[in-house]
């Protein structure tokens, strides 16, 4: 490895080097070091393009000029003269050796100082060298003039047509917060943005601000926020167990070959070269800008990565004098202005086929190839949704596909658990002992208007019963609390081959601003912030406790009023259940207790609707209460909240279903009634699981369709209308790009809250109660594939471009997507051993059967079950003048017992079975799902070993093209060149 003893001796000393005397010798040509070798030996195939680098900087967009002054770079007089003389070609071209500093001095004044502590070089001699530069060499690829003009005609330049729009201001005219504005425009032009002003088309109250920020001003924020960009491609080096399962690749691409083509692949012809996502990174630097792959300036901040920095800027410039007076978030919600966005690349329909002209941009490439209907069978093109969108909307929209692709085995094994029931169920010997009661009398199940009826009245109850409650009902719960386990330890997996790929692995999320309502509150009270080492205001202890139970009390106030809701359904439901059985309609009165579940379902389902928007309204106002300190902190707690309401608003019915309704009814006799008027509501002789089914399968259903609606219908209309008024007011009028933007619906206030929100409960209905309703994961598969392709057209086409974040995970939603896996669990213990009839079943089957002396099994091992399991009971004491015997569920004494009408053993035997069956199942399958987390590592072994190679070949790779930058400079100055082997 060569070394340098004088200006490097700083960077070598960084390194943690010693230097000597006897490490310098004559000059000789510079050789990488044996370590980095492998991969330095391609990226020096890529010494030619960075040579190129400094022509960038005279680009179709003039960025080179300074907002309020020419570019003007001060140097001796007969270099000025020679850069007279070549003005003419426009283009000033700098070496690879001479790249740090001086094309960022071009659009700079004079005095410009750079920022950077490593900019120790030679100004003068770097110009000079600069410009007798030989200008033969390959000229970088810029936007072509058809790509110019698209653009301009798209509004998506500045007037003069070469300067982009990087974000986008809106305010009204009639607003008289001038002084703010004016002095808040005024500091953005300080710290180096551009802004230009231009009134809207179609309302002329309405003015927009369009900012561009030049190359030097983003290059110092780049710097500042040490943002990552692409330096050297990346080469994989091949060990003998990589090499071998390369034989094994090509072994399967080979066989791939003659397999038909797959349709759900994307035809990645029709995409643009992600470059990013093969070279490896690093902070960018001003100072070492000749180390990075500078093809073309105008793409090498890409269009997300320059929308961050403006807002960036936006956030942290002053429109008062005062701390808190900072930011164009404050200066919205005061009304000073009306919003703030990124503008789209464009409009995303184009004026011809995408097949033969290709796509005009990359909202045009989005909406072709993945958010219209027709490519709801498609992978998803994520690397294209993450530059356009940013990583946080990115990684949404990968965990929602990693999702509903996981939901394909599930909903495959739940659909054959109900195959398996709808092919055996005229052979089951329940359901057919059920249909051949005759003259099986079952007792009245209700007071006044109910008769006696025959058990083979609710053969079809029997059978539909049946298709959920079967054999494989128990071996599905266990599957599907193992799929939860497997969904999640892999979507950890693929979260990391995501945050490798996108670049994220090292990135930190930057110190967050305190929210103004925080700031507002506490500015008197403050303390040095252990990061910043600067002071803010504080939150005291005892206020925040006070505050957070207060906050607290009103969640489980709510929750009460959620319990309230559901026994108020529970009374409508005793009350109507009446009215139904002797209703004129002889189809209701004869089916008068599916009619009452189905009324019950749907005025429960109207409620939970309208309480949802109560809980979203309370939910705001308790987390405003929390003063949380920063916007994070808001939305965790904003979002725990809101789940919580709606997680207990959707599913208190449910829980009201599977575990009470029928289990405190009493006896024929004794029946318990509330208020001691009203009889409880009790299960028809099939039991209570079909009303189970009913009730998920309604609410799971309705819930699903005015979701979509809400979602897509909704702004649908909203934007129909915007674009009426428009029409209606100026019939000839070209809409700009900008203002085609400002007319459509801001992206959600809570950013992505609700659409994480709603799969989340929707994957509470695919685990919870898996085992009442094995068709949820069906359901969920069939609206998830509808789901992403509705919010790819509403991020597409509907919304304004929302401000593209990053992020490294989906947040506080992972946390609760592992306590509904551990919840489901237990639930679907509970549902098999209580709600359905599995248990008593096998304890029939094994204790009580005519199997039950047998060594094995039988066919007909549940012969006579039904009537083991119903109870008898004299009419004589009903007091209807009937007399003789009625049947009902229960398994209690008969009349003529010596303790009539007392559970009998054989129930403390079941109830026993129900006990032992929840300890099993929960131990079980909690073992399964911790043994399957611990085998599937966070990582994959292959990328954590790259990830670590990688670090070394950037360290190695960084170190050795700075020595190789600061050796060239000395060669050009003649001054001696000292090296050191390794």
């Amino acid at each position: 490895m060569v070394h340098h003893s004088g200006s490097i001796q700083s960077f070598k000393q960084q390194k943690g080097m010693n230097i000597s005397k006897s490490e310098m010798v004559k000059e000789t040509p510079l050789k990488p070091s044996r370590r980095s070798l492998p991969c330095l030996a391609q990226s020096y195939t890529y010494s030619q393009s960075l040579s190129q680098s400094a022509s960038l900087f005279q680009s179709n967009e003039s960025e080179s000029q300074a907002p309020t002054s020419e570019t003007s770079v001060s140097v001796d007089k007969g270099i000025q003269v020679r850069a007279e003389e070549n003005k003419k070609d426009s283009v000033l071209s700098c070496s690879f050796t001479d790249l740090s500093d001086v094309c960022l001095a071009l659009g700079k004044d004079k005095d410009y100082m750079d920022e950077s502590e490593h900019a120790n070089y030679d100004r003068s001699r770097l110009i000079k060298d600069s410009i007798f530069k030989d200008k033969s060499g390959p000229k970088p690829k810029r936007l072509s003039k058809n790509d110019m003009n698209y653009i301009a005609s798209s509004g998506l330049l500045f007037k003069d047509g070469k300067k982009r729009i990087d974000y986008i201001l809106v305010y009204r005219k009639s607003n008289i917060q001038y002084d703010r504005r004016n002095t808040f425009e005024k500091n953005l032009r300080a710290e180096g943005l551009m802004l230009e002003k231009e009134p809207a088309v179609a309302n002329s109250d309405i003015m927009f601000i369009k900012i561009h920020i030049p190359w030097d001003t983003l290059c110092k924020y780049a710097e500042r926020l040490n943002i990552r960009m692409p330096f050297r491609k990346k080469c994989y080096y091949n060990d003998r167990k990589s090499k071998s399962m390369g034989r094994v690749k090509r072994a399967l691409k080979t066989i791939m070959k003659w397999m038909p083509h797959n349709p759900m692949a994307l035809d990645k012809s029709a995409f643009p070269d992600l470059e990013e996502s093969e070279c490896y990174t690093g902070p960018f630097s001003r100072a070492r800008i000749h180390h990075f792959m500078i093809n073309n300036k105008d793409t090498f901040f890409s269009n997300a990565t320059r929308s961050r920095i403006v807002y960036h800027v936006l956030q942290r410039t002053k429109y008062e004098n005062g701390i808190s007076k900072v930011g164009i978030t404050k200066l919205i919600n005061n009304g000073a202005y009306e919003a703030a966005f990124p503008p789209h690349e464009g409009a995303y329909q184009g004026r011809q086929s995408i097949k033969t002209h290709g796509p005009q941009n990359n909202r045009h490439l989005l909406y072709e190839r993945w958010a219209r209907w027709g490519m709801w069978y498609k992978h998803q093109p994520l690397d294209l949704i993450r530059r356009y969108f940013g990583e946080k909307i990115g990684l949404y929209f990968a965990w929602l596909g990693w999702y509903t692709g996981m939901l394909i085995p599930a909903a495959i094994v739940g659909l054959c658990v109900f195959f398996y029931g709808l092919f055996t169920m005229n052979t089951s010997q329940v359901s057919q002992e059920i249909c051949a009661a005759t003259d099986v009398v079952m007792c009245p199940l209700c007071d006044k208007n109910c008769s006696l009826h025959r058990l083979n009245d609710s053969c079809i109850y029997a059978k539909v019963t049946y298709l959920f409650d079967n054999g494989g009902t128990v071996f599905f719960a266990i599957f599907m609390a193992i799929w939860a386990t497997v969904f999640l330890e892999f979507w950890k997996r693929r979260r990391s081959i995501l945050t490798y790929a996108w670049d994220l692995i090292e990135w930190e999320e930057e110190e967050e601003t305190i929210r103004p309502q925080f700031e507002a509150k506490y500015y008197q009270m403050e303390r040095v912030n252990p990061i910043t080492g600067k002071p803010e205001p504080h939150q005291p202890f005892s206020e925040r406790i006070t505050r957070l139970l207060v906050s607290v009390s009103g969640i489980f106030f709510m929750i009460s009023l959620v319990i309230t809701a559901v026994f108020a359904v529970v009374v409508y439901r005793l009350v109507v259940m009446e009215r139904f059985a002797s209703f004129n309609w002889s189809f209701v009165k004869h089916n008068w207790q599916f009619a009452t579940s189905a009324a019950g379902v749907c005025i429960n389902f109207v409620i939970i609707m309208m309480l949802n928007v109560v809980y979203e309204k309370v939910a705001y106002l308790l987390t405003n209460l929390e003063y949380p300190r920063t916007e994070s902190e808001w939305e965790n707690s904003f979002a725990l909240k809101m789940f919580l309401f709606q997680f207990v608003n959707l599913n208190s019915s449910i829980f009201y279903i599977a575990f009470f309704l029928g289990r405190f009814v009493g006896h024929p006799g004794n029946y318990n009634k509330l208020f001691d008027r009203w009889r409880l509501e009790e299960c028809h002789a099939s039991g209570c699981l079909i009303d189970l089914c009913l009730q998920m399968g309604v609410i799971m259903f309705l819930k699903q369709i005015w979701n979509n609606f809400m979602e897509l219908g909704y702004p649908l209309i909203q934007n129909w209308w915007s674009r009426h008024k428009i029409k209606r007011g100026r019939q000839d009028a070209s809409i700009p790009q900008w203002e085609n933007d400002w007319n459509l619906q801001p992206m959600n206030i809570h950013g992505l809250m609700d659409e994480y929100l709603e799969m989340v409960l929707q994957f509470g209905f695919t685990t919870i109660f898996v085992a009442a309703f094995p068709l949820a994961p069906l359901l969920a598969l069939l609206n998830n594939v509808i789901e992403i392709r509705l919010d790819a057209y509403k991020f597409v086409t509907q919304w304004r471009r929302p401000l593209p974040a990053r992020a490294t995970d989906i947040g506080i939603w992972y946390g609760i997507l592992e306590g509904i896996g551990i919840l489901a669990v237990i639930t679907n213990a509970f549902v098999i051993a209580i709600t359905s009839d599995y248990i008593p079943r096998l304890v029939y089957e094994y204790k009580y059967g005519p199997c039950a002396d047998q060594l094995k099994d039988s066919d007909n091992c549940l012969k006579g079950y039904v009537n083991n399991s119903l109870s008898f009971f004299n009419l004589s004491e009903l007091g209807i003048g009937k007399t003789g015997y009625c049947r009902y569920r229960d398994y209690r004494g008969p009349p003529w017992s010596s303790k009539p009408y007392e559970f009998t053993l054989q129930y403390w035997h079941i109830l026993a079975a129900r006990l032992a069956f929840i300890i099993v199942f929960e131990h079980f399958v909690f073992g399964i799902k911790s043994f399957i987390a611990f085998l599937i590592p966070d990582i994959p072994q292959d990328l954590y070993d790259r990830i670590r190679r990688e670090k070394y070949l950037v360290q190695e790779m960084m170190y050795e093209a700075e020595l190789e930058h600061l050796q060239q400079q000395r060669k050009k100055s003649g001054q001696p060149v000292h090296h050191e082997w390794p």
